[in-house]
């Protein structure tokens, strides 16, 4: 498939109503551009059966509490530490493999796998460190895989903005699925522009033009206040 035919393929399938979009399927299309031979349906059969080992282990619908250790723990999904700026941290066919990311790839994961196992898992467009929240407002850091404390909150919130304060209510707004396919790109554009790499970031930005189209076409939802691209 051509590098315009994989273009076409990613505008219609972000052409559907948000709700019906299939966030794993689009973010492993972002990888396309730099992995043309990919296989997104090994992919998705990998969280297919990340879900049912988690399900085995853990029971049909457990907290996305338990599941976020599980899938650090024993799956083995962790922050990459060493190379964080590494692009490949940004591809999910790559973080599938190499069990390690940054919060936003990792945070796909997490919302995937939980999707699958029917446990609510949300994406949190928390500042400079992308979050996930399940029931009760516990909010789960995908990078650790743990739940976070008041303490850790204000810790990320601080390093993010250098305001030593508790975050107010708008640093947790929800992200949807097309602001996180930007915030993954946005990612991408920021490691492609500080490489020069001219080819990828045109390849980038061409996507980053797609979903900008398809988020102001799309219905503003009660918890979606305003598109936000926030690096992670």
């Amino acid at each position: 498939m051509s590098a315009d035919e994989h273009l076409r393929l990613f505008a219609h399938l972000l052409g559907r109503h948000e709700a019906s979009l299939d966030l794993g399927r689009a973010a492993l299309l972002l990888a396309e551009p730099e992995y043309p031979s990919l296989d997104i349906p090994a992919s998705l059969l990998e969280l297919d059966t990340l879900a049912a080992e988690a399900r085995l282990k853990l029971g049909y619908t457990p907290s996305l509490e338990a599941l976020s250790g599980w899938l650090h723990d024993e799956a083995g999904f962790h922050g990459n530490r060493d190379d964080y700026y590494d692009a490949r941290n940004s591809f999910l066919n790559e973080v599938l493999v190499r069990r390690t990311g940054i919060p936003i790839s990792l945070a796909v994961i997490h919302m995937e796998v939980a999707r699958r196992l029917e446990v609510t898992a949300e994406g949190v467009s928390f500042p400079g460190h992308f979050l996930v929240r399940g029931d009760g407002k516990v909010y789960i850091d995908p990078f650790t895989g743990r739940a976070c404390t008041a303490v850790d909150l204000r810790r990320l919130y601080a390093r993010a903005t250098g305001q030593d304060r508790t975050p107010d209510e708008s640093a947790y707004e929800l992200a949807g699925k097309t602001q996180i396919l930007l915030r993954m790109l946005n990612n991408l554009r920021g490691i492609y522009a500080a490489a020069n790499d001219g080819p990828r970031l045109r390849l980038c930005l061409d996507r980053v033009q797609i979903l900008t189209t398809a988020q102001k076409s799309a219905p503003k939802a009660g918890a979606l206040r305003r598109p936000v691209i926030r690096s992670n």
